[in-house]
């Protein structure tokens, strides 16, 4: 059976090229390195048996209809996959992937530790300082920051990214460990001596709060009023997960009362939005204790590639009748 495929937007070549090498798939890319305009996804699908979307695509029950009855397999190129409609993609038993390696969970890892080490040592601020010129001399009090060493470190989810910072935090800085999930972690608390801790203990004791959920009904707004009322006013709370898992205007309000001492983040709650309200003078892009990257925790060459490849593994495993690596139940 030959299988025809929609890759949604331009992503590196490895993947594309194995994808081309099968003369069982006839393979048909959006041109442009953007996001897909709705319009133009919903037109392209038409008659596809196979979709390689990105976290920005919205892949619905629309998305579905306009594909067709033949359309089996949504490759998504992401760990995430709260971009698709699970539910209905099990209603007509087509089949989800995502792109999970130990590359990624590495890449996001250093990610968020990059974060905190910006955050805790003033890197964004001291540099538009100096670079303004504002730098005259050295004296003791200038832009003081904080230290990481033997601090606490509070790790919200333990997969392979949380267990990863947690890892690289006590081994490397010594850093004591909290943890919450929704189940006991043994193996991480035998090799680090992490604790386990309700979110609201969690909060109270951490001195760096660090995100590693996924976005699912139950963590929408996980932190926030009570949450960041919880927090230590010396306290540093960073997301690579999703954006929606804080309320980010809950977030604005805290760090303007100073009830935490700042934020790094990758993801938004309205991404691509920094601001989900540009009216409430709420602003993160305003504020000196904030760190903010464009969603490019992962945005390596390396793991980027790894990416594609595990993505076009999943779609040649299901050309070829056999279960793919990564399919999500």
């Amino acid at each position: 059976m030959k299988y025809s495929a929609f890759v949604t937007r331009i992503i590196p070549d490895e993947g594309i090229n194995l994808l081309k090498k099968n003369k069982n798939i006839e393979l048909d890319l959006y041109e442009h390195d953007q996001v897909i305009p709705r319009k133009e996804l919903l037109k392209r699908v038409k008659g596809k048996h196979i979709i390689l979307s990105i976290l920005t695509d919205k892949i619905d029950k629309e998305v579905f209809d306009a594909a067709g009855p033949q359309l089996k397999m949504i490759a998504n190129y992401a760990v995430g996959f709260d971009n698709i409609d699970l539910v209905e993609a099990k209603k007509r038993g087509i089949t989800v992937t995502n792109t999970p390696s130990e590359m990624i969970s590495e890449s996001v890892a250093e990610h968020t530790i990059a974060l905190m080490f910006a955050l805790a040592k003033r890197i964004v601020e001291t540099d538009k300082f100096t670079r303004a010129g504002k730098y005259k001399a050295w004296g003791p009090q200038l832009l003081l920051g904080t230290d990481l060493f033997k601090k606490t470190i509070g790790i919200i989810g333990t997969g392979r990214i949380g267990t990863g910072v947690v890892h690289r935090l006590h081994d490397g800085f010594g850093m004591k460990v909290v943890y919450n999930d929704v189940k006991k972690n043994p193996q991480l608390e035998q090799e680090t001596g992490a604790k386990f801790r309700s979110l609201t203990q969690l909060l109270k004791e951490s001195d760096f709060v660090s995100i590693h959920v996924p976005l699912l009904p139950s963590t929408k707004h996980l932190i926030s009023t009570k949450e960041f009322a919880l927090m230590k006013p010396t306290a540093f709370i960073i997301n690579t997960a999703r954006g929606p898992i804080i309320d980010e205007k809950a977030l604005c309000k805290a760090l303007l009362k100073k009830q935490i001492a700042g934020a790094g983040l990758d993801v938004y709650e309205c991404e691509p939005l920094i601001d989900c309200d540009p009216n409430d003078n709420l602003e993160l892009r305003k504020m000196d204790n904030v760190v903010l990257t464009p969603h490019t925790a992962s945005a390596t060459l390396t793991t980027r590639q790894e990416m594609s490849k595990i993505a076009a593994k999943n779609i040649l495993a299901f050309v070829g009748g056999k279960r793919p690596p990564n399919r999500i139940e």
